[in-house]
């Protein structure tokens, strides 16, 4: 998936670069980022620079055994204690985000579109955020492909638009993954209750054995967990398929209800809507837009796993196939193939599935969910008199109803599982961006988040880990005898679900605005960079006769990054509101904005805090290249920090664990 303008087109290999990881002198990591800044030996054997980075010789130490360079495969932050490894191949990049964004967002969402908007908003709602999802990631992925980094989301932000922003981003971003890791342990109690298994099992297992098994089983190193989203990813692939399948089974008559082809859309409109929740289609499909932005979160993992991923494998020249730099599997699957396909296959998964689960179930169903995908099912008998059942999916209800043996508890079982593991991937994400922001915020106004930032013997961050499982007391307020529809403790549950999505949103904006700023700085310095070698890998836009060596230039650019943030402030300012247009309630007010207000009101304090008594209320300066060469160097500082020399590894023993000592 080697670019038009990527380096492999060019013929050169990553050692002819000096920005390559097998080129770095050796020297052990400085203390802090920036010390002792001194120039690159002169028997170095790099050829004149060709990267953005400072004139300090890298923080890099390749590894040599049986005469062969390995990969560096260990992140140093700062201190041996604060270290983690970087054993993520390419395959694992693309499986945790497929885990994170294929979640219980598809099986329970759509039924709750279809409820809401009918049939034709469910295409529409998961069309339009998946090519929302696809643009944002087009801006994030350039982003990937020029620094890898440990809290890439929120150094982007900070350099390019406002430091404190990035801060603020950064906590919106663990608190988006750490209430969905929260939420899916809901989602699959949820999904428990079609067996009605009773209180005490869905406390005991989904709220307590579950998550705690998640935390200990993730505290054993980054490539047990690796594995266990190749294994997580392969099974919700297998099983959206075989679901996908048997639903179409079901619609050419294998079931009771014998073939039912298209009669839902010849008898019912397509676009149909529940009076209840809307006063017309158009405010219930703005309502879809909203619900199917939470299918979408997750498509941003790749940056989370920049920090633990290894170096892209790729092809040594664009003649050369066989050639590679590096061996393993899949040596292509790397930030841009993830970038730009992860959206789009979950888009066709999406709207496939979408398709099969409306031509089999009647969007007034009653057995569907009216507007919370998160509360609990009861299975009281309609006034119509029809079957109904414990379960908020759409797709266990078309199983049930077709009376296929075992077709509804297999379908359960996918849900389940679906749901699992995606908790298990957010709240890797959550720790991971926790840890992150430890670098940025360790100073002697933020003493406590030092202590978060530190790692165990195993190089996994657990405090921080920990911390992310803040709220799992969320789950607990689902096994009151008071959680039902239109309760305190059932809006409570809307409330903190709906602003995991809404702060996602947030975030999205702010790479864009952060890209869109980047994009504008390059080309108004774009001289200064195509006469500079050392910026070689950041000519953007190059000159003519000037060596083009920049990674990977996004789909669409200019226009993408332009509608991605549009889109990204419609859905904040209307689809998120339009449940207030039918009548207000405050739980629906909360949900729609709360996460805004929070936001605005966490970038404001942090603005005051950090900088009391010289508040500057202005963006970063871009206008003059010696800030932007700057703010470059430093990204490449982290990105330089990042590899060290593997025989440094503590030995991992069971003391050290809890990462507590």
């Amino acid at each position: 998936m080697a670019s038009r303008n990527s380096i492999d087109d060019y013929g050169l290999t990553l050692s002819d670069l000096d920005w390559s990881p097998q080129n770095r002198e050796r020297q052990q990591p400085s203390a802090a980022l920036g010390d002792n800044l001194h120039p690159p030996s002169s028997s170095s054997r790099q050829p004149i620079s060709m990267r953005s980075t400072s004139p300090r010789a890298p923080e890099s130490i390749p590894t040599t055994r049986d005469g062969l360079t390995r990969e560096p495969n260990v992140v140093y932050i700062h201190e041996s204690d604060r270290t983690v490894n970087r054993r993520l191949r390419g395959i694992h990049v693309f499986m945790i985000t497929i885990s994170g964004v294929l979640g219980a967002g598809l099986y329970i969402q759509s039924g709750t579109i279809l409820r809401v908007a009918g049939p034709g908003a469910v295409l529409i709602a998961f069309t339009v955020m998946g090519l929302l999802a696809w643009m944002v990631m087009q801006c994030i992925g350039e982003f990937l492909a020029l620094w890898p980094i440990s809290g890439a989301l929120v150094e982007y932000v900070a350099k390019f638009v406002d430091e404190d922003l990035g801060i603020a981003v950064g906590i919106a971003y663990w608190f988006t993954y750490s209430i969905n890791f929260a939420a899916l342990i809901v989602a699959a109690a949820g999904v428990l209750n079609f067996w009605d298994p009773g209180k005490a099992i869905q406390g005991t297992v989904i709220f307590f054995a579950v998550p705690l098994f998640l935390v200990l089983f993730n505290s054993f190193g980054v490539q047990i967990y690796g594995l266990t989203e190749l294994l997580g990813g392969s099974l919700k692939i297998l099983g959206i398929l075989i679901v996908i399948i048997s639903m179409i089974t079901i619609n050419l008559g294998a079931g009771n209800e014998g073939h039912i082809g298209t009669e839902n859309y010849k008898h019912d409109l397509i676009f149909p809507y529940d009076a209840r929740a809307a006063n017309n289609w158009a405010s219930a499909l703005f309502m879809a837009f909203s619900i199917a932005a939470f299918a979408y979160v997750g498509v941003d993992i790749t940056a989370a796993t920049a920090l633990e991923a290894r170096p892209d494998k790729k092809r040594s020249s664009s003649q050369d196939t066989e050639g590679r730099d590096g061996g393993g599997p899949w040596p292509f699957i790397s930030v841009r193939f993830v970038a730009t396909w992860t959206s789009f296959l979950v888009w066709i998964i999406y709207f496939i599935a979408g398709i099969v689960m409306s031509l089999n179930v009647k969007w007034n169903d009653p057995n569907l969910p009216e507007a919370s995908w998160i509360g609990s099912p009861v299975a009281d008998q309609n006034p119509m008199g029809e079957a109904t059942y414990n379960t908020d999916s759409g797709f266990v209800i078309s199983a049930a109803m077709s009376g296929i043996p075992g077709l509804a508890d297999m379908f359960t079982v996918v849900i389940l599982i679906t749901a699992v593991f995606s908790a298990n991937t957010h709240l890797y994400v959550a720790s991971r961006t926790l840890f992150g922001l430890t670098r940025r915020l360790r100073d002697s106004k933020w003493p406590l988040l030092a202590f978060f930032g530190k790692t165990n013997n195993y190089q996994v961050p657990v405090r921080a880990m920990f911390l992310s499982c803040f709220f799992l007391w969320v789950p607990f307020l689902y096994l009151s005898p008071d959680n039902s529809p239109n309760t305190t403790i059932s809006s409570l549950l809307e409330v903190l679900s709906q602003m995991a999505s809404v702060s996602c949103i947030i975030v999205w904006a702010c790479e864009c605005w952060a890209f869109i700023r980047f994009y504008h700085c390059l080309y108004l310095h774009r001289h200064e960079i195509n006469a500079s070698p050392q910026f070689a890998r950041l000519r953007r836009f190059p000159e003519h006769g000037v060596e083009d060596l920049y990674p990977w230039r996004s789909h669409g650019q200019p226009v993408t990054m332009y509608l991605a943030l549009f889109g990204c402030l419609f859905v904040l300012i209307v689809p998120d509101g339009s449940a207030l247009w039918h009548h207000f309630a405050a739980p629906r007010f909360f949900s729609a904005y709360l996460a805004i207000i929070c936001f605005v009101l966490i970038f404001l304090g942090i603005k005051i805090y950090r900088n009391w008594g010289n508040v500057e209320w202005r963006l970063e300066d871009l206008s003059r290249f010696v800030n932007v060469e700057r703010k470059l160097r430093e990204l490449d500082e982290i990105h330089d920090l990042a590899t060290t020399r593997d025989t440094d590894v503590q030995e991992p023993t069971l003391r050290n664990l809890w990462g507590l000592m």
